[in-house]
């Protein structure tokens, strides 16, 4: 009888343990609201966010840009504290090396180890384009900077898609403003992929709604560092204006100059680009175009931080062509997962972002609902030489205001 009092002493105490170990690791797996002092917490994930850029290859200074903007716009967006909500925000990045191949091992790298709420990127239009379907097929939102295809928005469109870049039409309408009018007669100039042939396919729909002929079309290589045959065919169609749509360090402006095209009575126009390319563009000084973004056209309080504080963290150099790019869609993402309350559910995010405006540095953007490109202003230039300034500089004519730069729904 003792032998069998112990027995079941010992079976008691055995169960008591086990039930105490259980409830203390339930309380250290647990994500539930949970009693501290009368202060009730919640264990809440950090948000992971996946850049995708080109940190080497062609497009090597976009990327470097765009990373840029992005950390800044993450500081700005969330007042340096990281986080919103209550969850603190986490960003990996990953060289695409401006490779299809690579973007779709990065992505997936991302999506699957990484365990990441929301993609952004890319600077290739070739490498977003590869990656579109992965944000579809794990169901995460894909933030598209500074890619600028149409397609991309367009045939290629999902709806886990959303883009603060601006895209080809967009870059389209505000070309074909500045040159084309009835009998006016035009050459292209573009990188044979899907950034350049869309950016041509956008402007001739602008261009010849306002009555011009595009009279010889050239698409050259995009890594071509010869492009002499490419622009003898333009010279012999003797158009007015040749239209350039270009990006990439490996820019044609010296071959256009050295050819003497200009003087043979063709008058150059294109989007200004980054510094560094404004700075081969000397021969082009009195050019009529437009562009995306040059530090000191936007006049607003958002732009005006981002210009001290990049110059402050990066050796007194100014914001670039897409730093506001990057900047944008790092406010975009905040300002979302602030709508959903901190839910990173890809559903309840296209609920909120359809339709979202928000705050840039180059003012006001909103998702369009039918096909999440962003609309936004652009700003019609002129290229003047400035004293103390080794490129020709942007000059505002006059702001294009979203309204006027909407592009067309291509996504039905």
């Amino acid at each position: 009888m003792k032998r069998s009092r112990k027995r079941w002493a010992f079976l008691g105490l055995l169960m008591f343990v086990m039930l105490f170990a259980s409830a203390c690791s339930s309380d250290k797996s647990s994500s539930e609201p949970k009693d501290n002092g009368g202060k009730k917490e919640e264990n809440k994930a950090p948000i992971k966010i996946g850049v995708l850029a080109s940190k080497t290859g062609a497009l090597e200074s976009y990327g470097k840009q765009t990373l840029r903007g992005f950390e800044l716009g993450l500081q700005y967006a969330t007042d340096g504290k990281m986080e919103v909500d209550g969850r603190k925000i986490e960003f990996y990045v990953e060289d695409t090396e401006t490779k299809p191949e690579v973007a779709v091992q990065k992505a997936t790298k991302l999506l699957e180890e990484d365990k990441v709420d929301f993609l952004v990127g890319s600077s290739s239009s070739a490498d977003t384009l590869a990656v579109l379907p992965l944000a579809e097929e794990y169901k995460r939102i894909m933030v598209v900077e500074p890619a600028a295809a149409d397609t991309i928005t367009g045939s290629e469109f999902n709806p886990y898609i959303f883009r603060t870049a601006r895209n080809s039409s967009q870059d389209a309408v505000a070309g074909a403003a500045a040159i084309a009018k009835k009998g006016v007669k035009i050459a292209t100039l573009a990188p044979d992929y899907s950034f350049g042939r869309d950016g041509v396919a956008a402007f001739k729909e602008a261009a010849k709604k306002l009555g011009a002929d595009i009279v010889k079309e050239e698409y050259a290589d995009p890594a071509a560092t010869d492009f002499t045959s490419n622009i003898q065919k333009i010279i012999d169609a003797k158009p007015d204006y040749l239209f350039v749509v270009w990006a990439g360090a490996n820019s044609p402006w010296k071959q256009i100059a050295d050819m003497k095209v200009q003087e043979k009575g063709i008058k150059i126009s294109t989007g200004a680009p980054d510094i560094a390319a404004l700075a081969t563009m000397e021969p082009l000084v009195g050019m009529e175009g437009f562009t995306v973004y040059y530090h000191d056209l936007p006049k607003n309080k958002i732009n005006d931080w981002l210009v001290a504080e990049h110059k402050k963290k990066f050796n007194n150099e100014v914001p670039d062509l897409f730093t506001p790019g990057g900047m944008s869609a790092a406010i975009s993402i905040v300002e979302a997962v602030k709508k959903t309350k901190g839910d990173t559910d890809a559903d309840k995010l296209i609920k909120a972002m359809e339709g979202m405006s928000f705050e840039t540095p180059k003012g006001k953007m909103t998702f369009r609902p039918e096909d999440h490109q962003a609309l936004q202003s652009l700003y019609a230039i002129k290229l003047e030489k400035k004293d103390g300034v080794n490129y020709p500089v942007p000059v505002l004519m006059r702001e294009l205001t979203p309204e006027e730069t909407a592009p067309p729904i291509r996504n039905k």
